[in-house]
């Protein structure tokens, strides 16, 4: 799959552009402030129907703009499809495809799959567990676009809940009386049907990508590793809320590797019945904590991913390096899992080499040049490896110009 032609309106600092791209590498040069990493985010955005480097659309607009509006041709095999996405903050957003204005703009996710590197993806290593639960669903979401609907559901569910928990909260700090709690038990059911799917997905993202994990890690840091992945999650075991499931084994055991075939031996060991009862039993174990402060204290959306190096979290304990090809390795494996079950993904390197020690950089570069599609930026020609041979543009004061 490749983006033959990207359009902008009113989309960061472009009034209007149009990028003609092709197969193979495609650098963006050009000094800092001057859009490049703009172009490759509305790529980005069109596959996740998110920014990698804000949480709301209102900065995607152009100041002084109403809207702003991302178009991309896109080709896969024999077939091409024209996806259009219209921003607009503090309403809904709109889309399009091949014209069509009957659609949602979830419909859009699958047409267009990224695996993007960024700066920000040290995140992933060093920052919240909100960054790697992030991570996961956005690939869950690439692998399953209806999982968009999935994730969708939970969070309005979970926003509902809330509601009622901190109005029940507030009336026992005022001293009222104690509010109908009634309808609790049937939020329960609802947070634990969307949950339980969302918490079964990302136990088989996880067994999946550990393999791989390992072996990008090996790629960018021979001899460095092993790296494990594991799953924490209160709501796995009710009696612990610190529960960690070590998902390493599984991984290793899945089979040959991702595609239609493999199944993972966390999802067989923990079928989404057993999910729902066990979400369903967290909740009931932590309910009048949950009355107390007002919010929802189990579930997908409290969970995390801990990622070790050795015998080590490697949050905390990993240098600067070893972070970063942590990091890079997770990317690596989610491009190996997508281009695994059919459908290979763009890849985009956001600024990425200058963060690079020169070792990594080369290492990397010669991993991704094969793909399909890779869109790079980077503030000089010099920080563009030489493996990465292929189209030039030069971005400078609003335009995009090939050399």
């Amino acid at each position: 799959m490749h983006v033959t032609h990207l359009s902008l309106a009113d989309f960061r600092s472009y009034a209007r552009i149009e990028v003609p791209l092709e197969p193979g590498v495609t650098a963006f040069v050009g000094a800092n402030g001057q859009g490049k990493t703009n172009l490759v985010e509305a790529v980005g955005y069109l596959a996740t129907l998110g920014s990698h480097r804000v949480s709301s659309d209102a900065p995607l607009v152009r100041m002084g703009a109403e809207r702003a509006v991302i178009r991309a041709a896109v080709t896969q095999g024999e077939r091409s499809q024209l996806v259009e996405l219209e921003l607009n903050p503090g309403r809904a957003n709109r889309a399009r495809i091949n014209r069509s204005s009957q659609v949602k703009p979830r419909d859009v996710l699958g047409i267009v799959r990224t695996v993007l590197f960024a700066p920000e993806d040290l995140a992933l290593v060093k920052g919240d567990p909100g960054e790697r639960r992030r991570f996961l669903d956005e690939l869950i979401t690439a692998r399953s676009p209806r999982m968009a609907g999935v994730r969708s559901d939970y969070d309005r569910v979970l926003r509902q809940r809330n509601t009622l928990l901190k109005s029940a909260a507030m009336a026992r700090r005022h001293g009222g009386r104690g509010m109908d709690l009634s309808t609790l038990d049937v939020w329960d059911q609802h947070l634990a049907r969307a949950g339980s799917e969302l918490l079964a997905q990302r136990i088989d993202l996880i067994a999946t990508l550990q393999p791989l994990t390992d072996k990008a890690y090996e790629q960018l840091a021979p001899g460095g590793g092993p790296v494990a992945l594991e799953y924490r999650s209160a709501a796995l075991d009710s009696a612990s809320p610190d529960s960690v499931v070590d998902l390493s084994a599984a991984g290793t055991s899945a089979g040959p590797g991702p595609g239609p075939d493999s199944a993972p031996a966390a999802v067989a060991a923990r079928p989404r019945d057993e999910l729902y009862e066990r979400l369903l039993a967290a909740l009931a174990g932590v309910r009048k904590q949950e009355i107390e402060r007002g919010v929802t204290l189990v579930g997908p959306h409290r969970d995390d991913l801990v990622l070790n190096l050795g015998r080590l979290p490697a949050k905390g304990y990993a240098s600067h390096g070893e972070s970063w090809s942590y990091a890079l390795a997770l990317r690596l494996a989610s491009y190996d899992l997508l281009r695994a079950e059919g459908n290979e993904p763009v890849l985009v390197l956001d600024d990425v080499f200058a963060e690079l020690d020169t070792r990594r950089r080369q290492r990397l570069a010669e991993l991704v040049a094969p793909g399909e599609q890779v869109l790079v930026t980077a503030a000089v020609d010099d920080d563009v490896p030489t493996v990465l041979a292929g189209a030039r543009f030069l971005v400078a004061d609003g335009a995009v110009e090939r050399v």
